[in-house]
């Protein structure tokens, strides 16, 4: 018995040392993983409509990585939840810096038009997109939208249409070719 215990103490003394080399490790922060997880946490929050805690995730998330690509979504998500809790003067900063981070989103240009028509914005915008269609063929793809939003779907259609005419190739082009068609859709429901 007494050795029994003799081995037992000694055993028992040499655990910290075995337990201790198990658990030094190195951890490596990566901002974007952690950027990416805490927009996981804010959708999270915002299905169960705790939206003051999903804006702080999303807002934890851009400051994480504030100069890539996946940026436009943490923006994008938060300039939605600004919408859903009627601060569109908020988002509407939001879904500038989404399309100024990656412009080739549909959504981003369509949540931007929503933002617009709830601050009274429309006519203004159609005014300042179309001098500048010609700088950017993307500033097209706004001012249908905004036309669209004014309740003018013909002109929408063939400014929509004219975008995706002279740019077939890009990313964007197949929402927009099949946003046309729901408008044309919309339009002959209306005129029958």
């Amino acid at each position: 018995m007494k050795n029994f215990l003799t081995i037992l103490i000694i055993l028992m003394s040499a655990m910290p040392v075995f337990a201790a080399k198990g658990t030094i490790a190195t951890y490596v922060i990566d901002p974007e993983k952690n950027a990416f997880e805490h927009n996981n946490l804010g959708v999270m929050y915002v299905e169960e409509k705790c939206y003051y805690a999903a804006i702080q995730e999303f807002k934890i998330a851009i400051s994480l990585n504030p100069k890539k690509q996946a940026t436009a979504v943490y923006f994008n998500n938060l300039g939605k939840v600004y919408m859903t809790i009627g601060y569109p003067n908020l988002a509407l900063d939001c879904f500038k810096n989404a399309l100024t981070q990656y412009s080739l989103n549909f959504e981003y240009y369509q949540n931007l038009a929503d933002c617009y028509q709830k601050l009274s914005q429309i006519e203004k915008q159609i005014s300042e997109y179309s001098s500048t269609q010609d700088n950017n063929p993307l500033n097209k793809v706004m001012l249908g939208i905004l036309y669209e939003k004014a309740g003018n779907k013909k002109k929408a259609i063939i400014t929509l249409d004219e975008f995706a005419s002279a740019e077939p190739n890009l990313i964007i082009t197949p929402a927009v070719k099949e946003h046309i068609q729901q408008l044309v859709l919309e339009l002959h429901k209306t005129q029958n």
